[in-house]
């Protein structure tokens, strides 16, 4: 059954991802712990034989091996990180995609159930048998590529006993000759069945023939992508090379990771520690990272992680037969609902969750946005007419003035900012205005911003 410890990391805190390393079913220490113990014994099967099985001068000859090869787990002889990182990132592509191509008969049911008419027992019939040549050809192509699948049914006769198919379909089945899979046969059966169905006028009229077709392509081109996900793997060229760089970076480790005696100055080899703790977690992460591909390059078999391909037959078949048949036609009385009589109506929370209304809604990430008085400067054309016009404008903190030409601002708020060019009939709506006596006595660039900057201010406290 697929691991899952979704609801655990639901929250951050601390030590959250501390406690799923101590987890054993779908862990990496039962993927691995083989590989490790075969390391940990031929790495102390080699310190053995150098430190009591050798003379010394046979050491000398073993330690001048063991520094040749550190030569190349120290350097990038090996590019075993570039290559194992981009066939991961090709095994989990290839993983996702065949988990996404996983026909689910969702869609098609719900246009079964709404276009395939009749209450009677030939639309309850036909409805159901639909749903069954459906479930029929997914059941098929999940027998081809999966072993679970393959063990719960490892005959038709199997799948004609779980009830997918009947004996006269088996047959039918069975006397078309082909040299390749026939996992689309009962999807044909279904396209002639719905065909059959528009002639007896269940299906009321040709737009919603062509909404089954077009749900049962799409339904069909998933079965279709799962069985070329299966024909066509990664390349074995890169699989290979990946685990020969694997693999043959830690049988240079095997020797070159030895601890030499440290009195002969070897460079790097001033501790005698015996145990090699860095190279034991660098065999862990590069081996693990190994092993993780070769879980996820193919999600149909029977690991822990593996994808639950049965338990997917069942929810399908279930789901799609409740949803043709007792919900067919299946509806509640139609009745106001509770807050009809309300124009504006809030929805309750709980306890728990009442701090969440305190929170103001999301309006955009500019609405607070603080505005400098450059910004807020209209900009005019040297060689246009300058006409001074004042327009009232109407904001959420009170009225305002916009004085056209240069672009001076007084009172109102950035909301209330509005180009009087952009109303036509701005001319007619628009009373004229005595400029204050400060304003009429400023003619300076200088007095002009000023006065912009105290309009700004203003409308800042007021906010």
């Amino acid at each position: 059954m697929t691991v899952s410890y979704t609801l655990e990391v639901a929250n951050v805190r601390f030590g959250g991802f501390s406690k799923l390393l101590f987890r054993w079913r779908g862990s990496i220490y039962r993927l691995l712990y083989k590989d490790l113990l075969v390391f940990c014994g031929v790495y102390l099967f080699f310190s053995l034989f150098y430190r009591f099985m050798l003379t010394p001068r046979q050491q000398d000859l073993f330690e001048r091996i063991a520094l040749y090869c550190d030569q190349f787990t120290n350097t990038n002889f090996i590019p075993v990180l570039f290559v194992l990182g981009f066939y991961v990132t090709l095994a989990f592509n290839r993983w996702w995609g065949q988990y996404t191509s996983f026909p689910l008969p969702d869609n098609l049911m719900m246009v079964v159930s709404g276009n395939v008419h009749g209450a009677d027992e030939r639309g309850r019939l036909l409805r159901r048998t639909l749903m069954r040549y459906a479930n029929l050809s997914s059941v098929l192509i999940l027998r081809s590529i999966s072993t679970r699948v393959l063990k719960r049914f490892p005959t038709l006769e199997h799948i004609v006993e779980a009830g997918f198919m009947t004996t006269h379909e088996l047959e039918n089945f069975e006397s078309l000759h082909s040299d390749f899979n026939k996992y689309w046969m009962p999807l044909t059966w279904f396209s002639n069945l719905a065909s059959r169905a528009r002639e007896e006028g269940r299906v009321r009229d040709d737009i919603a023939l062509r909404l089954l077709m077009d749900e049962l392509n799409k339904y069909r081109a998933k079965c279709s992508l799962l069985f070329h996900y299966d024909w066509i793997s990664i390349p074995l060229v890169y699989t290979q090379v990946v685990t020969i760089a694997v693999y043959s970076f830690f049988a240079f480790c095997v020797i070159g990771r030895q601890f030499l005696n440290p009195e002969k100055g070897y460079k790097n080899h001033s501790v005698d520690m015996y145990v090699p703790v860095f190279t034991l977690l660098q065999f862990f992460f590069y081996t693990g990272w190994l092993k993780v591909g070769e879980l996820i390059i193919n999600p149909f078999g029977e690991d822990d992680d593996d994808f639950e391909t049965n338990q997917l037959i069942d929810r399908n078949i279930q789901v799609s037969m409740l949803a043709v048949d007792d919900m067919y036609q299946n509806l509640a009385p139609i009745v106001k609902d509770k807050h009809w009589a309300q124009r504006h109506f809030s929805i309750p929370y709980t306890l728990s969750t009442a701090a969440e209304t305190l929170k103001p809604a999301f309006k955009g990430s500019t609405f607070d946005m603080r505005m400098s008085a450059e910004d807020l400067e209209i900009h005019r054309p040297a060689d246009a007419p300058v006409k001074k016009q004042y327009l009232p404008l109407k904001g959420s903190l009170g009225d305002g003035l916009l004085q056209r030409g240069k672009g001076i601002l007084r009172g109102g708020s950035l909301p209330s900012l509005i180009d009087i060019s952009s109303h036509p009939n701005a001319e007619e709506d628009v009373d004229a205005v005595p400029p204050a006596g400060d304003i009429g006595a400023a003619s300076s660039r200088e007095q002009e911003m000023t006065l912009i900057k105290v309009a700004v201010e203003n409308n800042y406290k007021q906010i």
